[in-house]
Parts: C-alpha cells; structure tokens; sequence
C-alpha cells in the first residue's frame, strides 16, 4: 500500500484525484479541483451522528454511525469507494481531520473490498491550511503588478497572453463589473481560493516569482479577494491598458452579448437560454440604477429593450451597442478615469495592448 500522503505539494501539483468522505454538506461549503464527493454519512445520518456524540459521547455516537450506514446501504457505499480507487491508483481519500471517517473508510475499503487506498494526513483541514499558507507566503515573498484600464479595454485578454498571470476573475467564475455574472454559479469562497492557492502553488514551482493581476475591488462578485492579498495590490504598480472606444463597444458586444447568450442557451436551451439571458442584462442594468440616476437608466433600458426585441426576433445584435456606448461614455469611463488619478502615482506604464504585454514580459525576464 502507498503511504498516507504529507506531502501536500506533490498532491496539488501533480493534481492527485482525492476522493472526499465528508457528508455533502461539508463539501459544498469548500473542496478541491480534483476531489469527488463519497460520502460516509449522508447530511443526515451525519447530524444524527452528531447529536449522538454531544449528548451520548464518541462511542455511542460511533456505534449509531455503523447502525445507520449497514447492509446494503453500507455495500453500495464500499463499491463506489472501491470504483474510485480502481480507476485513480494514485489517489488519496480524506474526511475532515484525517481521523475517524477515512480510518473507517479505510477499514471498510480493505475488508470488503481487497483494496488498500492512503488517505491525506490531516485531511481536509491540514491541506486547506497548506493552501492559505501557499497565498500568505505569495503576497510576503513575491512582487505584484496590476494591469489597470477602462472597462472593455481588454485586461482580461492580456492577462491570458502572460504565464504568470493570477486571473482573479476566471477563479470567481465572475467578470468583476456589475455585468459580470455567468450563466453558472459562482464557486463558493473556500473552493476559491483554493483554487487560487493551487495557482499560485503551480506557478511559483514553475519559477515564477512576480504576478500580474487585473486591477480589482475586494469584491468580484459575490466572493472576496483574501484580504493580505487585497491589501498588497492596494500598494503595487500598476500599467495601464488603453484602447480606442469603438474597439472597447465591440470587446463587450462580444463578452456580454454574443458569448453570455451562448453560455445561457448552453445551460438552459434556445428559447429559455434567451430569455433568462434578457433577464440578466435588464437585472444587471437595474443593478445599478442609483448610481445611474433616473433619466439615464431609463434611457438606456430603454435602448436595451429595444436591441433584445431584435435580437430575440432576428438574431441581429448591433442596436446592443446604443446602450454599451452610453453605459461606457456615461458612467463606467468618467468612474475609472476618476480611479486612475487616485492611481496615478503608482503607474509606471501605459500603452496599447501589444505594447502592455511587451513591457510586462521585459518586467518579468528584469525582475
């Protein structure tokens, strides 16, 4: 049998499969890219497990766990345990602590199954401690630089063009405007930032020891950026993406337009891809209605209105751009040409897009 593993770099960079007996709500507040859930306990059993324990103590508790997960229930949760290890060798499993439920999982797996299969020292709370460590040792021992611009300038493009980029948004599943939501979900808070700490992890083994960024607030969307983090790129340089707004109206025709109506029929079919599609345009318009003023939100639904009906009725897109100019020359430009003097001091360079990932490059090879 291998052994339980303790080296937690060698787990994410080689993106060992882990294989999660925690009860699914456990899972679902945090995991990994790389584990499945296969529970031991299911919510409830686990909650009865629990109240047993509080008022009866660990044996009690533990003998009502066996009752509870037994015969053919018991059975079907081995053969998925052993179907896991079957087509992942080079797995591990982990419950919260490494203890009591991956030792049974274990026990359980060996006896019925003839499999024996390691388990993550610690388990999930010891590899969810690497992973913040990971950030916290990035933000102390590594050098930041933010990629700044108006909105639709093509920051996140410029980013994906440079190895070693942290693309903060990509983690969120979110584009960090009011628009910005996907058709799906965002990760909850705990898978992302584990998934940034991964990121991080890769890049600094693959030598990196400077980051590019997209300019952000705390927020992008409904999750935070970690706050040493946050608060080291309220402090680094920064270089600044320019780009004519002709170029920036078709950016966001595209992002927010044509490839969200594609996300959403993707997940939910034609007809009701595109009507939820118009729902989140109108809702993220609404969003910010204060900020607006009244006048010109409702001109601009009114304009969006308008360019949905068309689109809904022939496909055709370009009355999208009536409202992404004024949204743009009315509200998004005067707010970040606002933020860029607050920034002013800290911009070493500005340029087009070529220009931009030529200057972050030689930093990079300097640095």
């Amino acid at each position: 049998m291998r052994d339980n593993a303790v080296d937690f770099t060698e787990v994410f960079l080689n993106d060992r499969p882990l294989m999660d007996v925690r009860a699914p709500v456990e899972f679902d507040k945090g995991a990994f890219a790389h584990a499945i859930n296969r529970p031991l306990m299911n919510d409830s059993e686990r909650e009865k497990v629990g109240t047993c324990y509080k008022q009866q103590g660990q044996q009690a508790a533990i003998e009502l766990g066996h009752r509870l997960v037994s015969g053919e229930l018991k059975q079907a949760r081995i053969e998925q345990w052993a179907a896991f290890a079957r087509q992942h060798p080079d797995g591990y499993l982990y419950c919260f602590r490494g203890g009591l439920r991956s030792q049974i999982t274990q026990q359980w797996l060996k006896s019925e199954a003839g499999i024996e299969f390691p388990r993550i020292s610690g388990g999930y709370k010891a590899l969810r401690s690497f992973l913040l460590e990971q950030i916290e040792q990035a933000v102390t021992q590594c050098d930041f630089v933010l990629v700044g611009g108006l909105t639709g300038s093509g920051k996140t493009e410029v980013l994906a063009q440079l190895p070693n980029n942290l693309d903060l948004e990509g983690h969120a599943n979110h584009r960090g405007s009011s628009f910005g939501r996907h058709a799906t979900a965002q990760p909850s808070q705990i898978s992302f930032e584990n998934n940034l700490a991964v990121d991080v992890l890769k890049k600094r083994a693959a030598g990196h020891r400077q980051f590019v960024l997209e300019d952000e607030g705390r927020a992008v969307g409904s999750l935070a950026v970690p706050l040493s983090m946050f608060r080291k790129m309220q402090a680094t340089p920064m270089v600044w993406l320019q780009d004519s707004l002709d170029s920036r109206v078709e950016r966001i025709l595209k992002d927010y337009v044509v490839d969200l109506r594609a996300e959403f029929v993707a997940v939910h079919g034609q007809e009701q891809g595109f009507e939820r599609f118009a729902d989140r345009l109108q809702q993220s318009l609404a969003a910010i209605v204060k900020r607006l003023g009244g006048e010109r939100y409702q001109r601009l639904a009114h304009a969006m209105d308008n360019a949905l009906l068309a689109q809904s009725r022939s496909g055709e897109i370009d009355g999208h751009r009536e409202w992404i100019s004024g949204l743009l020359g009315e509200y998004y430009d005067p707010m970040y040409a606002y933020q860029r003097d607050a920034k002013r001091e800290r911009i070493e360079f500005a340029g087009d897009r070529a220009a931009v990932i030529g200057y972050l490059r030689d930093r990079q090879q300097r640095g």
